[in-house]
């Protein structure tokens, strides 16, 4: 049987400040985002949204930390961190989190393994 191989991404990926993109965006590494973007955002690695970052759509990935604004929902198999400049308007789903004073979070949180992988979109995500 062939063993299927990803490639890993050994450099981290960035969008710059300044930068939109729109569409979903899919990684086997770690993204930094300092721009926006308007779609959903999968990765295996770690997702770091920059304090002028914006993402309006969801986020599945395995470690996040949010300094920037988030409109949608972010499902995180491992550790989420909220910095005290991070902005979220919709559902959290986590193994942990960590919130700093300061960060606005408006909507419901779930944490602890619920035995389904976040890493995973659902096949029916519509913008």
């Amino acid at each position: 049987m062939a063993k299927s191989i990803e490639p890993e991404n050994k450099l981290p990926n960035m969008i710059g400040q300044g930068t939109k993109i729109v569409g979903d965006v899919e990684t086997n590494g770690d993204i930094r985002i300092d721009g926006q973007i308007e779609g959903n955002i999968n990765s295996k690695g770690k997702v770091v949204i920059g304090s002028n970052g914006l993402i309006k759509g969801e986020v599945f990935c395995s470690n996040a930390e949010l300094a920037g604004s988030l409109n949608g929902k972010i499902n995180v198999s491992e550790l989420l961190s909220l910095k005290a400049s991070s902005k979220i308007n919709g559902d959290i789903k986590t193994g942990k989190l960590n919130i700093e004073p300061g960060a606005i979070f408006t909507g419901t949180c779930n944490m602890g393994n619920q035995g389904s992988s976040p890493q995973t979109p659902p096949k029916d995500i519509k913008k």
